[in-house]
């Protein structure tokens, strides 16, 4: 048996953590990037933690899932304003967004140089930015993956920019900044986090440490994910769901996926479809044929 798990650099995972975001943003720089999604609001109490531990921060939106033109637009940004740290405050598409501006701001502004696929898929030459994680929903876990899906209008279709470089310092899992999402996202972005519990498991390339995150992130999603659905203040459904999002983030960047995310990114580049729900609908089918 051979096999590499590598993930975040730091997990802290805990109802309150974000208040910890200040002293632990200070070991890696003073002027902030925070990549937020699309209400810039939701990020006022990071902003003003971050203000207080004597930090500069310079605010970017991501309104939808990521682009490659959203991507060079927030390279510049963070060139413009001298960040040395970029912290991603929101679900996967603002995550993805900050890592992709991380990587992009010290080896090249143009991700078709890097980006599979589409692009040349060039290494990174150079370590990027500082990069903290921060996510809002429970769903990707792009907070302790390797890459960062951006979409390429002009080719309709998803594709990731991809390196051991890209894993974050540090992933913050707060689940109390999950209460507020919405039944649909949450349902949405639970039935994510649920396939990427079940396509690893089933992994050629699956091995003993992502089995065991796998299926205690099924067990979590079977007792929680309709809880949180059907009443988002419920702490513990809230608290499992964060953990089952965690869960296959690690577990999808040590062990892959399979025919249900490699549908869903083709399908997400031609369709206005939410994600999730683009995996839901794709899961029987793809476990009855598996």
């Amino acid at each position: 048996m051979r096999f590499e798990f590598a993930t975040a650099n730091r997990v802290i995972f805990g109802a309150g953590a974000l208040a910890e975001v200040g002293e632990l943003a200070k070991e890696f720089g003073g002027q902030v990037l925070v990549v937020t999604g699309s209400d810039p609001d939701r990020a006022a109490p990071l902003l003003s933690i971050l203000k207080k531990a004597g930090l500069k921060s310079k605010v970017f939106s991501v309104p939808g899932e990521p682009t490659v033109a959203l991507a060079k637009e927030g390279t510049r940004i963070a060139h413009e304003a001298a960040c040395d740290l970029v912290i991603g405050f929101g679900g996967g598409s603002a995550l993805d967004a900050g890592k992709a501006i991380a990587a992009l701001t010290t080896n090249g502004d143009d991700p078709l140089d890097f980006l599979e696929v589409i692009g040349r898929g060039m290494p990174l030459t150079k370590p990027p930015l500082p990069f903290i994680a921060i996510p809002t929903t429970a769903g990707t876990g792009s907070e302790v993956t390797r890459n960062a899906v951006l979409a390429s209008k002009e080719h309709r279709v998803k594709v990731s920019l991809r390196s051991r470089e890209m894993l974050p310092r540090a992933a913050l899992v707060d689940p109390e900044l999950t209460f507020s999402v919405p039944p649909f996202i949450t349902a949405s972005t639970g039935l994510d986090a649920l396939t990427q519990v079940i396509e690893p498991y089933l992994s050629k390339r699956r091995n003993p440490l992502t089995d065991g995150f796998c299926r205690e992130g099924m067990r979590r999603a079977a007792q929680s994910l309709r809880r949180a659905y059907e009443n988002g203040k419920d702490t513990e459904a809230r608290t499992d769901m964060s953990l089952v999002s965690l869960m296959g983030g690690l577990s999808l960047a040590n062990a892959g996926l399979g025919a249900v995310h490699g549908f869903a990114g083709p399908f997400g580049g031609m369709f206005d479809a939410a994600h999730g729900a683009t995996c839901a609908a794709l899961l029987p089918h793809v476990m009855a044929v598996n």
